[in-house]
């Protein structure tokens, strides 16, 4: 999931340090981003993020790649490519 440190770090290219209190402390001259950045690359970030989803629902359901080479070897590659099109086929890209 994203939140606010992913969105800083984007904004400022990253070395930050959080402390426990929920403080952030910036390194090498970075300048702290403004609340409205912050929100803007918050949002962006979500959409990708969710855009993405048919990407982590697909990969558990994707046989490991010593068992598609096995496939393949076995079947050839129209039976891997049927195999994998089904996955593909079950999470469509939006």
């Amino acid at each position: 999931m994203i939140n606010r440190m992913d969105a800083i770090r984007e904004l400022v290219g990253g070395g930050l340090t959080s402390k426990v209190n929920g403080e952030i402390i910036y390194h090498d001259g970075q300048t702290p981003p403004t609340e409205d950045a912050i929100q803007s690359k918050l949002t962006e970030l979500q959409a990708d993020y969710d855009a993405k989803q048919y990407q982590r629902d697909r990969q558990p359901e994707y046989p490991s790649i010593p068992d598609q080479l096995d496939k393949i070897y076995h079947s050839g590659i129209n039976e891997w490519k049927k195999d994998i099109k089904a996955v593909k086929d079950k999470y469509p890209k939006p």
